[in-house]
C-alpha cells in the first residue's frame, strides 16, 4: 500500500500560475478566519497543503480539558548528513510511495526537510503548522518525524489532531480558523492502509530537533524552549464549521423521524473518528447507524474507496431486503464520498448538479445562491445544465482539485466535483466527503420538513428522477483498468492522439458521428496559466462522449481510465440500467482504442 505526504507552497493571488501550480493537484487552505460568520473575505495568503502520512486514531471520547506540559528546553538541532533520493517525485497529492519506501533510512525525513528547504524562512519561522492524518499505518512514525524536523527548522508551533488523526478537510478548517500558515495531510487517500499498502505525505542535509517522541494520545500542549506541540481534539473546528454551513435543527428532524432510516460506512478510515460527534451526538442518529466507525491502521484489510466495489458491504445493505433510505461513505482521509438511497445509486455527477440545484434552498450557506459551478473535464454534464437553468458562471477544469482552489480563491466558484466521488464547496476549498452527506441530508429533510407521519418521504431516488425530468439524465459510466504495464499505457494514449489528429468533424466511429476530438487543454482564467494534454476527448454529434486518461494516483504502474457518457432528454428512457444504455459506447471505446491490444487487459479492475 501506498503513503503520500504532499509538498506544499506558501501561495499569493498576486504571484503567477507557476508558482501555485507546480505542485500536483495540493488544496490552498485559506488561512483567514471564518468563524463565527461564513462572509466573503479577500485572502491575504492560502497555505502549505497537505502532506500525506499515517496515524492511528483513536475512538475513546476526546477529553474537554486542555493540560499544558511543563516547559522543557529545545535540545540542539542535529545536522544528519544525507543525499538526493532516486524517485521523489512530487505528484497530484504529494508524494506517494508504499509504506516500506516510506520507512527506509531518512526517506520521508529528505521529503520534509526539502519542503522547508524550499520555502523562504519567512514563510514558517515561528509560524504555526497543523498536521494530521487518515490514522493508516506508519502515521504515527511519521507525526514524531515531521514534528522534529518542523522544530530543528524554526517553527514555532506544531497544532497535531489526538493520535494524529484529522481528515482532509478538517485540517483545512483548523487551518483557517486558526490562521496557520499551512499544514501537512498524512494519507494516501482512497488507497489501502496496511505495511504492504500505500502511504503518502500530501538535499543535503536534514535539521531535527533531539527532543522527546510527544505524546499524541492527549489533549494538551508541550514545550520545549520556544517550540510546542498542541494535540487538539480533531474534531471541534470542523464540526463548528458544519454547524455555520447547515441547518442542524432541520437535518435532525429527518434523522430523528421514526419512518426514515440512515446508515454511514466511515470504511474504518479518519471519518471514523467525526461520524459520532456529528450523526449520533449532534443529529441525533442511533450509534447503530454508523458502520465501521472505528478507524484502523489497515483500514480493517480494506480498501477505503467509497465506490459500488470497495463498498460492496454498503451497497448489499442499500439494495439488500427492507433496506434503510439513506445511505453514504467516505474514504481514507475523509474527502471523498458516495451517496445511495433504497435500491438507488448516485453517481458523483449527479450527485454535484443535485446539491447545486438545491442548494439555495436547503443549505443557509447558500442562501443568496452560488456564485459559480464547476466539473472536472471527465466529469458528466449534469452540472452545466444546472449552471445553464440558474444563469450560474459555468467551469469546466482538468482533474485536479488545485483547478477549483483557483476559481474560489478569485470568488468565481461556490459549489465543484469530479466524478472520482469528490464534491466540495468554499467553505474550505476542498473536496470534503461528510459535507457532501450533510448536503443531501439537507435536501432530503427540506424535501420532506412538510410530511406528516405515516405519509410517504421524497427519497433519494424521487429527488434524483425529479432532477432528471427536469434537466435530462446524462448516462454515465468509468471503466478503471488499475496497474496496468505503463509502456503500454502510454503507448495507448499516444495511438490515441495520432488517430485524432487525423480526424476531423463528420468522421464516423461506427453509428456515431464525429464532432470533434483533442486532447484537452485549460486555460486558468484566474492566473492564464495553460494545462495541456490533460485527457483525450472523442466527442459526438449527439453530445455522446468518450474520454481516455491515465492517471497516478496509485505506486504501481499507470491507471487507465475511460469515461463514457450519453444524453437522454426522453424522460421514459431514464430509468434504463446506465451500462445497459451505454453498451454501443462502450463497445466503440475498447475498439476505437485497442485497449486490449496495449494492455493485455480482458476487464476493467472497478466500474463505477
Amino acid at each position: 500500500m501506498e503513503s503520500a505526504i504532499a509538498l506544499t507552497r506558501f501561495y499569493h493571488p498576486l504571484l503567477t500560475g507557476s508558482y501555485s501550480h507546480h505542485l500536483r493537484s495540493l488544496s490552498l487552505f485559506n488561512s483567514t478566519p471564518i468563524f463565527p460568520k461564513l462572509s466573503s473575505v479577500k485572502y491575504p495568503f492560502a497555505t502549505i497543503s497537505p502532506a500525506r502520512f499515517i496515524v492511528t486514531a483513536s475512538s475513546s471520547p476526546l477529553s474537554p480539558s486542555t493540560t499544558v506540559a511543563e516547559s522543557q528546553g529545545l535540545e540542539q538541532i542535529k545536522s544528519v548528513p544525507t543525499k538526493p533520493i532516486e524517485g521523489q517525485k512530487t505528484g497530484t497529492s504529494g508524494l506517494r510511495k508504499k509504506v516500506k519506501v516510506f520507512m527506509q533510512e531518512n526517506y520521508l525525513a529528505n521529503w520534509i526537510q526539502a519542503l522547508f528547504n524550499s520555502l523562504p524562512p519567512e514563510d514558517f519561522k515561528n509560524g504555526l503548522l497543523v498536521l494530521g492524518g487518515d490514522g493508516r499505518y506508519f502515521n504515527k512514525e511519521a507525526s514524531q518525524i515531521i514534528i522534529k524536523i518542523a522544530a530543528g527548522n524554526g517553527v514555532g508551533k506544531i497544532l497535531v489532531g489526538k493520535d494524529g488523526i484529522m481528515s482532509t478537510p478538517a485540517v483545512s478548517a483548523v487551518i483557517r480558523k486558526r490562521e496557520a500558515n499551512g499544514g501537512f495531510i498524512m494519507s494516501a487517500s482512497h488507497n489501502p492502509g496496511g505495511p504492504d499498502y500505500d502511504w503518502g505525505i500530501k538535499i543535503s542535509e536534514i535539521k531535527i530537533a533531539d527532543i522527546p517522541d510527544v505524546d499524541l494520545s492527549q489533549l494538551g500542549v508541550t514545550k520545549y524552549g520556544n517550540f510546542s506541540v498542541e494535540v487538539v481534539d480533531p474534531v471541534a473546528d470542523y464540526l463548528e464549521l458544519m454547524e455555520n454551513v447547515f441547518d442542524f435543527s432541520l437535518i435532525r428532524s429527518l434523522i430523528s423521524r421514526p419512518d426514515f432510516r440512515f446508515t454511514f460506512d466511515a470504511m474504518h478510515a479518519v471519518t471514523g473518528a467525526y461520524a459520532k460527534p456529528i450523526f449520533v451526538d449532534k443529529l441525533g442518529a442511533s450509534l447503530e447507524s454508523i458502520a465501521n466507525g472505528e478507524p484502523l491502521e489497515d483500514f480493517g484489510h480494506g480498501h477505503p474507496d467509497p465506490n459500488l466495489t470497495y463498498a460492496k458491504d454498503l451497497v448489499n445493505i442499500l439494495y439488500g431486503e427492507n433496506g434503510p433510505d439513506f445511505g453514504a461513505a467516505s474514504d481514507g482521509d475523509g474527502d471523498r464520498n458516495m451517496i445511495l438511497g433504497r435500491r438507488f445509486f448516485v453517481t458523483p455527477s449527479d450527485s454535484v448538479a443535485i446539491i447545486a440545484a438545491n442548494a439555495q434552498d436547503a443549505i443557509p450557506y447558500f442562501q443568496s445562491g452560488p456564485k459559480g459551478l464547476a466539473r472536472s473535464m471527465p466529469t458528466s454534464g449534469s452540472l452545466d445544465r444546472v449552471a445553464q437553468k440558474l444563469n450560474l458562471p459555468f467551469y469546466e477544469v482538468p482533474t485536479g482539485w488545485k483547478f477549483f482552489s483557483n476559481l474560489m480563491d478569485a470568488g468565481k466558484l461556490s459549489i465543484c466535483g469530479e466524478e472520482s466521488f469528490g464534491t466540495g464547496s468554499d467553505h474550505i476549498r476542498e473536496k470534503d466527503g461528510i459535507w457532501a452527506v450533510l448536503a443531501w441530508l439537507s435536501i432530503l429533510a427540506n424535501r420532506n420538513k412538510d410530511k406528516r407521519s405515516g405519509e410517504k418521504l421524497v427519497s433519494v431516488a424521487d429527488v434524483v428522477t425529479e432532477h432528471w425530468a427536469t434537466y435530462g439524465r446524462n448516462f454515465f459510466s468509468r471503466y478503471d483498468y488499475e496497474e496496468c504495464e505503463s509502456e503500454g499505457a502510454n503507448k495507448m494514449i499516444e495511438y490515441l492522439r495520432d488517430l485524432i489528429s487525423k480526424s476531423k468533424a463528420g468522421d464516423k466511429f461506427g453509428s456515431y458521428v464525429l464532432d470533434f476530438a483533442d486532447d484537452f487543454t485549460y486555460t486558468d482564467p484566474v492566473d492564464e496559466s495553460v494545462a495541456s494534454k490533460q485527457g483525450v476527448r472523442v466527442v459526438f454529434s449527439d453530445g455522446s462522449r468518450i474520454i481516455f486518461r491515465l492517471s497516478g494516483t496509485g505506486s504501481a504502474g499507470a491507471t487507465v481510465r475511460i469515461y463514457i457518457e450519453q444524453f437522454e432528454l426522453d424522460v421514459s428512457k431514464h430509468d434504463m440500467d446506465a451500462q445497459i444504455a451505454l453498451k454501443p459506447l462502450i463497445d466503440l471505446a475498447l475498439s476505437v482504442s485497442k485497449l486490449k491490444d496495449f494492455t493485455g487487459r480482458e476487464k476493467p479492475t472497478v466500474i463505477t
